[in-house]
């Protein structure tokens, strides 16, 4: 490429095709430029002046795509990679086309780009096919798009149904997409005038509310249809985001200033206005959806609870105090429907949430005792069990007039069977741990006269030790015979002869009267 102080260029030609990496090079300039292009997308969102830079990328990606196919077409590079190549640059070209809206040369290309990948499939192993229609799958929906932008109105269904399937769209087509269906729907929300719940019919005079409940339908379907949990997941947060966009609409419809008048209506005390009625309504919606949801997820749990040990070693095991959680929020989402405006009269759902919520007790009280098992507190796990029989007795003798409105909630007979079941093991489990704690207890708590200095070897359980009269040692000591001092006797003694010591004595001489004057007066001799 020329040296430190000058740049020159070098094309990759047929002659250089001596290394496949030279391939690469080309691939890599074209790969360059789509991702900038990727990136330009994204953020064209909030700078449309970035949509031009946009285009000019993928035309460069195009470009790059097109002389790799020319080079691939030597006689140094197999079949496959011709075919690949030529995959390759119909998909690039579709998706330039697709942006400037050329709709029959986009389908065109794209429509080359499947065949070349359905044959490649079919021709080669099942681990490369699955590539392969990888990317069939992913350029399905472009297809649909144009065929519908043409003018084929099927078109349509089948891209809602791509969608709700996958639960969401991604890439170039995600936002168009979005924006067909909500602008398909919004057409048919013309002619929606009214909506029916529980033997009143409201009038729906807000489009985002039709858009959102003409599109309820195909959500419920799509969940029911959904193959993975996290499809379900994505599925359930995308029409819970809808509901509040919904709800939020109606919200802004009921004024403060006119909240008294819509709550109340004339001459007919307790029942609501209609726009309150409705509000009423997609907040059912989505107290019932999140409550659908949570019990998803509680579902799941579950089965992860029955395993010995998670799939991922690097998440954390599920505890039955998850599943507490999730049913604490289930019944705070019940409550909250008890206190939806405009149905406190309605009497058959009154009982309907009351079924629902022993049902959901009785679950809740379960895993409450699984927790207590796991801490060996037998008495308040049974005392659990005795209720969660309790609420599942109620629910059944309740149940005769609800069966279609309870079909969708967790089978309470099957609850009772396990909790019996559980009730035998729980049972026999604090039998055999009484009789352990018994066994341990006499063999450690035997009271010890001994002091503790006397019994290190030996462990028991004394609580005086931990008291002011703790036996630690004897005092005071007893007297315990020692070892005396060995008694030398000096025997030499009466063999030595001391020294004379005469000369150290005072001598006494014999004095008479002449003495005793001389010693009154000081005269001495």
């Amino acid at each position: 490429m020329g040296n430190r102080h000058k740049f020159t260029g070098k094309k990759v030609t047929e002659d250089l095709l001596t290394d496949n990496r030279y391939l690469l090079l080309v691939l890599m300039d074209a790969e360059r430029a789509w991702s900038y292009a990727m990136q330009l997308k994204q953020e064209a969102n909030t700078e449309p002046r970035k949509r031009f830079h946009l285009l000019s990328r993928l035309r460069k990606a195009v470009k790059h795509a097109e002389e790799l196919e020319r080079l691939c077409e030597s006689n140094r590079v197999d079949a496959k990679t011709k075919l690949e190549a030529q995959a390759y640059t119909a998909y690039l070209a579709g998706m330039l086309r697709f942006e400037h809206q050329e709709w029959k040369a986009a389908i065109e290309a794209f429509n080359k780009c499947k065949t070349i990948y359905e044959k490649l499939a079919s021709a080669f192993t099942e681990e490369q096919a699955v590539l392969y229609n990888q990317r069939v799958e992913e350029i399905s929906p472009n297809i649909r798009y144009c065929a519908y932008n043409i003018g084929d109105q099927s078109a349509i269904n089948e891209l809602m149904q791509m969608r709700l399937r996958s639960g969401g769209t991604e890439g170039l087509l995600a936002e168009k997409l979005e924006a067909l269906i909500t602008q398909t729907r919004a057409k048919q929300a013309a002619t929606m005038s009214e909506v029916e719940w529980r033997g009143r019919a409201v009038p729906v005079k807000i489009d985002r509310v039709r858009i959102f409940l003409l599109g309820l339908a195909d959500n419920e379907a799509a969940i029911a249809q959904a193959e993975s949990e996290e499809t379900k997941e994505r599925l359930f947060e995308s029409m819970l985001s809808e509901c509040r966009d919904a709800i939020q609409a109606v919200r802004e419809e009921l004024k403060p200033d006119q909240k008294q008048r819509d709550y109340t209506l004339e001459g007919e005390s307790g029942k609501v206005s209609n726009l309150q009625y409705l509000h009423s309504y997609l907040t059912y919606i989505k107290l019932s959806t999140a409550i659908r949801r949570n019990e998803n997820m509680a579902k799941g749990l579950q089965r992860a609870l029955l395993q010995q040990q998670p799939e991922d070693d690097s998440k954390r095991a599920p505890r039955p105090q998850d599943l507490i959680r999730l049913y604490d929020i289930i019944l705070q989402n019940l409550v909250e429907l008890l206190q939806l405006p405009g149905l406190e009269e309605d009497r058959a759902f009154q009982k309907e949430i009351g079924l629902k919520t022993l049902v959901f007790k009785a679950y809740r009280c379960f895993f409450i005792a699984q927790s207590y098992v796991l801490v060996k507190k037998w008495s308040e796990a049974l005392v659990l069990y005795d209720r969660v029989l309790k609420y599942a007795s109620e629910a059944n003798s309740d149940a005769g007039a609800f069966e279609n409105s309870l079909k969708d909630l967790p089978d309470v007979q099957e609850l009772i069977t396990q909790v019996r079941s559980e009730k035998c093991s729980l049972q026999a489990a604090a039998i055999l741990d009484a009789s352990d704690s018994h066994q341990t207890e006499t063999s450690s708590q035997v009271k010890d006269s001994k002091p503790l200095v006397e019994r290190f070897e030996t462990f028991c359980l004394d609580p005086s030790l931990v008291t002011k009269q703790a036996n630690l040692v004897h005092f005071p000591p007893g007297f315990q015979p020692i070892p005396c001092k060995p008694l030398f006797f000096d025997l030499a003694l009466n063999h030595v002869a001391f020294p004379p010591l005469e000369d150290k004595l005072e001598q006494k001489t014999k004095s008479g009267l002449t003495g005793y004057i001389k010693g009154i007066f000081g005269f001495r001799s």
